[in-house]
Parts: C-alpha cells; sequence; structure tokens
C-alpha cells in the first residue's frame, strides 16, 4: 500500500467516524453536586441527573389545613437527615390539596442541612436502579419525587419502582426515600370485575384475585400512607385571605373577593389550596 493509499484510507475512516458521532447521544454533562434539586433526564440511553436552576419555592407556613399531613412528613424527613429509620411516603387524594408542594417545602425547611430532591417523570421509572446507584456513597440525602404518579391497565413500568421499594436482592441504600404523590391510591386502576374474581370457601377464608394483589402490594411497599381531603368553604376563604394578604391587598379588598372567590372555585369545580392561590392572583393583579 502506497503512501497516498493509506492518506485515502484514513480520510474515509474519518468521514465514517464523523457520521457515526453524529448518531451517538451526546455524552452526559458533568453533575452539579452543589445543586438542591435534580431532573432524571434521558437521551438515548444515557441517563444524567441535570441540575435544577430555578427551583420552585413554598415553604411548611404557606401550607394550610393540612396540619397533620405537614407533622408526619416533617418528622419522617427529620429522621431521614439525622440517619434514623425512615420511610418511603405515598401521598394520595383530592388535587390541589398541596401533596406536591409539600415535598418542595421540605425541600425549603432541609436544603441547607444537606437534604436533595430528585424528580423523576413516570417513563423514567426503569432508570429507578441506576439513579441509586449514581447516588450511592453521597454524604447528601436524596429523595426521588414521583410527582401524580398512577399507572394504567398492561404498564409494566411500576415494576422497577416495587423492586426499589422493597423486594429487589440490591438495597436501595440509607440515603435515598421516595416520595410519590397520586390521585389513586392503589396507583392503579381498580375495576368491580376484579372483585367478582374473588373466591370465598366454606371455611370463611377469602381469596382475591390475583390482579388485586399485584396493585395492593406495590402501595403497600410505600411505610407512610398519607390522605389529603377537598377544603371546607371557609378553609378555602381562608387561604385565598392568606394568599392576598402575601400579595399586599388591603382587608378591605380582601373582604371584598369572597363572592367573586367562590365563583371562581364553582366554575372550576375545586376548592383547593391551588385554585385559591390561582384566584389571589388574579385578584391582585386587578386590585392591589
Amino acid at each position: 500500500m502506497t503512501a497516498y493509499d493509506l492518506t485515502t484510507l484514513i480520510e474515509r475512516a474519518e468521514r465514517v467516524l464523523s457520521q457515526l458521532e453524529a448518531w451517538l447521544p451526546p455524552t452526559p454533562p458533568t453533575i452539579n453536586w452543589d445543586a438542591h434539586a435534580f431532573r432524571w433526564r434521558k437521551r438515548g440511553t444515557r441517563g444524567w441527573l441535570d441540575a435544577v436552576k430555578n427551583v420552585a419555592r413554598i415553604s411548611v407556613d404557606d401550607l394550610h389545613h393540612i396540619e397533620r399531613q405537614k407533622k408526619v412528613i416533617d418528622r419522617n424527613t427529620r429522621h431521614f437527615l439525622e440517619g434514623r429509620p425512615a420511610n418511603n411516603v405515598l401521598m394520595t387524594g383530592a388535587r390541589g390539596t398541596g401533596k406536591s408542594s409539600l415535598v418542595k417545602a421540605m425541600l425549603a425547611q432541609y436544603g441547607q442541612q444537606g437534604l436533595r430532591l430528585i424528580e423523576v417523570d413516570k417513563s423514567d421509572l426503569a432508570d429507578l436502579g441506576d439513579i441509586v446507584d449514581l447516588v450511592a456513597g453521597r454524604p447528601e440525602r436524596f429523595i426521588i419525587f414521583c410527582d401524580d404518579l398512577s399507572f394504567e391497565e398492561g404498564e409494566a413500568s411500576y415494576k422497577e419502582l416495587k423492586s426499589v421499594l422493597d423486594g429487589s436482592i440490591s438495597a436501595a441504600g440509607d440515603n435515598v426515600l421516595i416520595y410519590a404523590t397520586s390521585n389513586r391510591r392503589h396507583l392503579m386502576p381498580e375495576y368491580m370485575s376484579e372483585n367478582l374474581s374473588a373466591k370465598h370457601q366454606p371455611d370463611g377464608e377469602i381469596h382475591p384475585g390475583e390482579t388485586v394483589e399485584e396493585k395492593i402490594s406495590l402501595s403497600e411497599r410505600f411505610g407512610i400512607w398519607l390522605s389529603f381531603y377537598p377544603f371546607k368553604q371557609d378553609d378555602y376563604l381562608n387561604i385565598v385571605r392568606y394568599w392576598l394578604e402575601t400579595h399586599g391587598c388591603s382587608p378591605e379588598s380582601i373582604e371584598a373577593s369572597h363572592t367573586e372567590a367562590l365563583q371562581w372555585a364553582l366554575e372550576r369545580g375545586s376548592r383547593s389550596g391551588r385554585v385559591a392561590r390561582q384566584f389571589a392572583r388574579d385578584w391582585a393583579a386587578r386590585h392591589a
């Protein structure tokens, strides 16, 4: 082979390599461990922890009429930070009542003490094992946050969640907990036909259908269950009042807002903290 042939071969190989590089996913960026919150990002088969630049801030004091839930979450989170036994948490119930906000409030409360938050989409639950391995050995304490979690019939991604919660031969590590929110208590749809498959024996023993057992076994792996309920009218108006005061509205303006605040909730079919805050923004923008 002549020198010319060798040069030509090298040039062709370089062109092929450059074309291949265009198809390959880029190298994941270096993790900024100084950040307090992360999102799990995925490109192709590669995943990485992407630091959240602007973290949504909400204080525990901003959340009203969920005092018991706040106490339980705060106690569990403090135990986790102190290296004491702590439980994974499943929060279920009415929409807009503070489930997700309570998790963010824990980050605001304890971020300076080493608490970190990793938000993982349901579509990426298969990577939970990789995330646990990635943070293993880190001095920080990580809460893996799965918001609005639910599974439809036939989805298999919940099996990885079951393994990480409890059931895998590999432990999740003492610096990782999972906090999840859902509108479904058992995270999966339940049908009347499943009750019909239960068998009642003469001795009184009941053998539920296997599908029921499969669904309940997922939610049972969370050590703490917390339920959130719709607010009463007075509670809703109290939350509206709090946010209007936060936005600088006068007492007279706040009193005048009650009728419209109730109409606002009626139009949306919900007297929730989220609806109260949305109304307060609108009213304050027009009257403050």
